[in-house]
């Protein structure tokens, strides 16, 4: 195990690299128009510089590759981020010129962004039966299929929850903050730095993104977010998790995970195509019953940290 200076050192400096990069990726991004433009569905009113995903992902793999182990795992991270990122720049470009990129090609790159991640190691290997005290081993076709379903939903819905300033980076440093005491409490130091390089990295960007928000990540930077957290769950807290703590990693992404099965299920009442944005998330109803987007941000930051404690209570009690 690494020692805790090990972990605030690369703590800091994800942080000092993100925070100190974003006003100049700002400044590029207005120089080249590269913004967010207000429409009706969007809560901001002024254009908006929409490269923040560019400091995540390089603040990430640099910090993550200086301070990881440099194994199979930060490899197939960074290799399916970039594909992440990628695609999800190419969405934000289509953003800043009123338009709307098809919904497809992302979720093929995310597919593959998984796969990916199955192919450098990072996979749901089994879980261990309760009372038998034996582990059952996926097949690979259940082990890949697992995988590429958990990496894909939780990418897609921490980009749900990329409406509102501060909201998504706040609620993946929470949930990384959790996979980090979950990686300590397993024994595993390369998850925990991933985590601890994660919590850095969201927090020096949720500085400038916290409301009024000077930039925003987009959907190359929430994808990101979404696909590390989901593989450092994969990657720790599911290795050799028993039946009930798969509840672990679930609650570690508890608000993610609620508002998106709001979301859909609201959206099959209505008979409407999941995949349209709309002003119906969590967040949007909370702000129409009249709180303020900081006290809608803060009052999600609370129930994310409720659902990360139960989620370390759960592991504490069956581990």
């Amino acid at each position: 195990m690494h020692s805790s200076w090990y972990y605030i050192l690369s703590f800091v400096v994800a942080f000092v690299f993100v925070y100190g990069s974003v006003p100049y990726i700002r400044k590029v991004a207005m120089r080249l128009g590269f913004v967010d433009r207000p429409n009706p569905r969007k809560i901001h009113k002024e254009p908006i510089p929409l490269l923040g995903g560019l400091p995540l992902y390089a603040g990430f793999v640099l910090t993550a590759g200086i301070f990881g182990d440099g194994g199979k795992t930060f490899w197939g991270i960074a290799a399916g981020g970039l594909l992440i990122f990628s695609i999800g720049v190419i969405d934000d470009y289509y953003k800043t010129r009123g338009k709307d990129f098809k919904a497809w090609p992302k979720f093929i790159m995310q597919i593959l962004a998984a796969i990916i991640l199955v192919a450098f190691g990072v996979s749901i290997g089994g879980i261990s039966l309760p009372f038998h005290h034996t582990f059952y081993t996926f097949p690979l076709w259940l082990s890949a299929l697992t995988t590429i379903l958990w990496v894909v939903a939780i990418t897609n819905m921490m980009n749900f929850l990329d409406g509102v300033d501060g909201l998504a980076s706040g609620l993946a440093a929470i949930s990384a903050t959790t996979l980090f005491f979950i990686a300590l409490l397993k024994g595993q130091p390369s998850m925990a730095v991933f985590a601890v390089v994660l919590i850095g990295c969201a927090l020096g960007f949720l500085r400038h993104n916290f409301h009024p928000a000077r930039i925003f990540m987009g959907d190359a930077g929430a994808t990101f977010l979404g696909y590390v957290l989901a593989a450092i769950a994969v990657g720790g807290a599911f290795k050799s998790a028993t039946l009930v703590s798969l509840v672990v990693p679930v609650l570690a992404l508890g608000v993610p995970i609620l508002d998106t099965t709001w979301v859909i299920i609201r959206r099959f009442r209505e008979n409407r195509p999941i995949y349209v944005a709309d002003k119906g998330h969590t967040f949007h109803m909370l702000m129409k019953s009249g709180l303020s987007q900081v006290q809608t941000v803060a009052f999600l930051y609370l129930l994310g940290i409720c659902f990360s404690l139960a989620s370390i209570v759960v592991l504490l009690v069956v581990r």
